[in-house]
């Protein structure tokens, strides 16, 4: 009997418990305040070239407000944003640049795409310039559509961000 508590296969198991037991007490815990900090401090950092831009600036309004739902207005280096709003038509030029924004933030790193021209080239698609869509270029977590979206639709979008970011696993 004695023999058996101390064979190394038993030993085994004990350490595999724990390591569950572990991971479900501290692992899960530590991953909702990580993601709730994420959710409330969004980063953003905008490449307007069209009306949507002044969407977004009404949403930025006192009337609206979004920095209560956790969108800092906080204009720091590309290298402290986190979110990238892509609003308005986006042209074969400025696609390696959009890149090049993209690649200096740090992981993880979101994407918005607002309004028809960032979603599909809208109106001027049939440009020889206007990519067909930012998606092409970077990863679209969330798209807000409209012509140009109002205001109210940003920050549905934003809502659609958060929840994914809640249900996130961290790395």
């Amino acid at each position: 009997m004695l023999k058996d508590l101390v064979n190394p296969t038993n030993v085994n198991i004990y350490v595999s418990k724990l390591s569950d037991v572990l991971i479900k007490a501290v692992e899960e815990p530590l991953g909702y305040a990580i993601n709730w900090g994420r959710i409330y401090s969004l980063w953003p950092v905008h490449l307007e070239t069209g009306c949507c831009s002044v969407e977004f600036g009404a949403a930025s309004s006192p009337r609206y407000d979004v920095e209560r739902f956790g969108i800092l207005e906080a204009f720091g280096s590309l290298r402290q944003c986190d979110l990238i709003v892509v609003l308005g038509t986006v042209t074969r030029k400025m696609a390696p640049r959009l890149r090049m924004v993209y690649d200096q933030m740090p992981e993880p790193k979101y994407v918005i795409a607002m309004g028809a021209c960032a979603i599909s080239g809208g109106l001027y698609l049939d440009s020889y310039n206007v990519l067909p869509g930012v998606d092409s270029i970077v990863p679209v977590d969330v798209y807000v559509p409209g012509c140009p979206p109002r205001p109210e639709t940003l920050i549905q979008g934003c809502f659609l961000l958060q929840e994914k970011i809640k249900r996130s696993k961290i790395k």
